[in-house]
């Protein structure tokens, strides 16, 4: 594969132009294909995809830089359908910058126009470098940097919150475009994050935290939901052999075969 950036500028303005404030960027996260394109025909303009589906589905643990080929396949599939496109890409499936920054490249010629990258709680210097490799090497992908610190259970507390805005202020300097920690659900820290930064704020969507439109009120400009499509694709998968096995129908929305089938028309031909 080639990896000259052939991303289309407008795609990636228009994608970056989505992070409004009073009107944020609702992005569903898909995990192949089928996922993706249904979620587009439901009137969301942008997805993302998610690590973990990734991950499971290939057999393998999220989080441990073992699906570099098959994010970039599904990056492929995915990346000349009429939606934008954000990678999720662990934390860039290495340590060294410049390999990160060749990744990047790659996502970027087959059509995406953002990445997440997540910094595991690693070295503040090392994921800032690779920001800046990535923004170096495809200067239009829109660069989501995922600070874990709430997420990996130590960002409780103002100490907590002082050691996040130090990572995300590295990080915007850096060259991040938008900035994302998941975990942090409190309203109060929340808005005291949007208030220091100088770049979109991204928050994971919980069942627990604020809805949708107190997010909204709170200044975020993105939010997202992870893998929770993912996994209550499997819940309910699983909940609907139960009821066949339990004699009981099936309950809950699917759509029909000729639907998903037609979703795969037109690939690989011509």
């Amino acid at each position: 594969m080639s990896d000259s950036v052939r991303q289309d500028p407008a795609a990636a303005a228009g994608f970056a132009a989505l992070h409004r404030a009073g009107d944020p960027l609702v992005l569903p996260n898909a995990w192949d294909h089928a996922s993706a394109c249904l979620l587009a025909a439901r009137g969301f303009p942008a997805i993302g995809t998610t690590s973990l589906g990734v991950a499971a589905a290939a057999g393998v643990p999220d989080g441990t830089s073992a699906t570099r080929e098959e994010t970039l396949r599904l990056a492929l599939a995915l990346g000349s359908e009429p939606f934008l496109l954000s990678v999720d890409a662990e934390g860039g499936f290495s340590d060294d910058p410049d390999e990160v920054a060749a990744f990047a490249r790659e996502l970027a010629a087959v059509g995406a126009v953002g990445i997440n990258l997540e910094d595991g709680r690693g070295p503040v210097r090392r994921h800032a470098a690779k920001i800046a490799a990535v923004k170096s090497a495809a200067p239009g992908l829109f660069v989501n940097a995922r600070t874990d610190t709430f997420w990996l259970g130590d960002g409780d507390g103002e100490a907590g919150l002082g050691a996040t805005l130090r990572r995300l202020d590295a990080y915007q300097e850096a060259g991040a475009d938008g900035v994302f920690v998941p975990g942090l659900t409190d309203a109060g820290r929340i808005a005291a994050l949007v208030d220091a930064l100088d770049v979109p704020l991204n928050i994971l969507y919980s069942p627990t935290g604020p809805p949708l439109p107190h997010l909204t009120d709170l200044g975020v400009r993105r939010i997202s939901v992870g893998s929770l499509l993912y996994r209550r694709a499997l819940g309910a998968a699983v909940e609907a052999m139960a009821d066949v096995r339990a004699g009981r129908e099936a309950a809950g929305a699917a759509p029909t075969y000729a639907e998903v089938r037609a979703l795969g028309e037109g690939r690989g031909e011509g």
